[in-house]
């Protein structure tokens, strides 16, 4: 019997903050040339936006797009929203190195860990609840992601091992099609009645905020990337601004003051044209701090280092130029500058749904509750017809199970609905 090894390349601060195209590009192409099955996985995540993603998951298999996920709940729901919008930009299963290429939600923080940093110990078990694991588990299979356990294997207990083991999720990370964000749930508490709408965000990377605001980077090919300009002071230094709102009647802008970076010796002169094209990013009130594209990296899916600048030095990471078009463009990563209210981030609260399909015609529906308290979660079978089509829901009732307790449901007419522990999830298989 012949056995096959697959390889798998990992290279580490390459993407994200750290964000070097050529060098993705350059490592693809030698990999391409060699004669044996190889997957190619870059990181870190921290701060992906689909944008930042659309030129390189063509040369790559496997792209982190969180920062690293651990044992908590506040890390675990902070992949709901940057999960669906790499679903509804069609980057599931999209084309990459030899194949496909996959969205990584990072590792499964299960079974038996150390604390984020530690490599000797002390070991511990995971701080998730049983609920928060099986929608953790939930939500990598419904999104596709890479499945890599991260506890010790030679402590691994019988309630762990079915989570990672369940056969209708690994069929359904393996298998399933058409895999999305279902927006037509309502969840029911003891006092209200929430539908979960079409939720918008712009998925910022965020670099720091300042009176208010998150200073991002996108594709520069992005609209939003526009409409930075000089604004001159008399005798001090030009700032460097871009409109974000309109308040009674006046524009109010977001300024950050342009400084030339001083020269360190005679080694960092650069070219005089180059020199006069690029400048520090500075706020008045931080002494010897400029705006740094990587200054500082989220050490968890959900901590944010605020604020993100660093000592001002001679480095590309904090050069800045201003080009005709109104983008303010990074030195070091050639994304463009972008600014909006902290306000308008999207709370990680809730009932969330994810939904797929089968190679036989199953329909994997998906309910969350991210809240703290417990909540009934309802959709209705003419709405997975308006997302799917009459190729999977052929009639008004289904016929119904669901996968973590292998409860047999029944035929279902009109609705679907469950009660959900605190973050926690269902998960229903429907032939309709």
């Amino acid at each position: 019997m012949r056995i096959g090894v697959l390889i798998l390349v990992k290279v580490d601060c390459i993407f994200g903050t750290d964000y070097s195209p050529e060098e993705v590009i350059t490592v693809s192409q030698l990999l391409r040339e060699l004669d044996r099955p190889i997957v190619l996985s870059i990181s870190p995540g921290t701060e992906v936006t689909v944008p930042l993603a659309e030129n390189i998951s063509e040369h790559v298999n496997m792209y982190r797009i969180t920062g690293d996920d651990w044992d908590n709940w506040k890390d675990v729901s902070s992949h709901f929203t940057v999960s669906s919008a790499f679903s509804a930009a069609n980057k599931i299963g999209a084309a990459g190195l030899r194949g496909k290429s996959w969205p990584d939600l990072d590792m499964l923080p299960f079974g038996w860990l150390t604390d984020p940093g530690v490599n000797q110990g002390p070991h511990r078990p995971c701080n998730l609840t049983f609920d928060e694991q099986k929608a953790q588990m939930t939500l990598w299979s419904m999104a596709k992601s890479p499945l890599m356990y991260g506890g010790d294997l030679r402590h691994l207990d019988n309630s762990t091992f079915g989570i990672i083991t369940n056969p209708t999720l690994l069929k359904i990370n393996y298998y399933s099609k058409n895999n999305m964000e279902f927006h037509y749930v309502y969840g029911e508490t003891s006092s209200n009645t929430i539908h979960s709408g079409h939720l918008s965000s712009r998925y910022p990377v965020n670099l720091t905020k300042h009176d208010g605001m998150v200073v991002g980077l996108t594709s520069c090919t992005n609209g939003q990337a526009n409409g930075w300009f000089v604004f001159p002071q008399d005798g001090k230094s030009d700032h460097i601004c871009r409109i974000y709102e309109t308040e009674n009647g006046k524009n109010v802008s977001f300024c950050l003051g342009k400084t030339k970076p001083l020269l360190a010796s005679d080694d960092d002169i650069m070219e005089k044209e180059e020199d006069q094209t690029k400048f520090h990013l500075a706020v008045a009130d931080i002494n010897d701090s400029c705006l740094d594209a990587s200054a500082s990296r989220r050490r968890t899916a959900s901590e944010v280092k605020l604020p993100m600048f660093s000592r001002c030095k001679w480095h590309a990471k904090q050069m800045w130029e201003l080009n005709d078009k109104g983008n303010l463009v990074s030195s070091y990563s050639r994304l463009c500058a972008t600014v909006e209210s902290s306000k308008e981030a999207v709370g990680i609260t809730g009932a969330r749904a994810w939904i797929a399909t089968g190679s036989k015609g199953e329909i994997y529906l998906a309910f969350f509750n991210l809240d703290s308290v417990s909540r009934k979660i309802t959709a209705t079978i003419s709405d997975l017809e308006k997302v799917l089509g009459t190729a999977f829901v052929r009639k008004h009732s289904c016929s119904c199970s669901e996968v973590w307790s292998g409860r047999n449901l029944g035929l279902l007419e009109e609705e679907i609905s469950a009660a959900v522990n605190p973050h926690g999830c269902v998960v229903f298989e429907l032939m309709c």
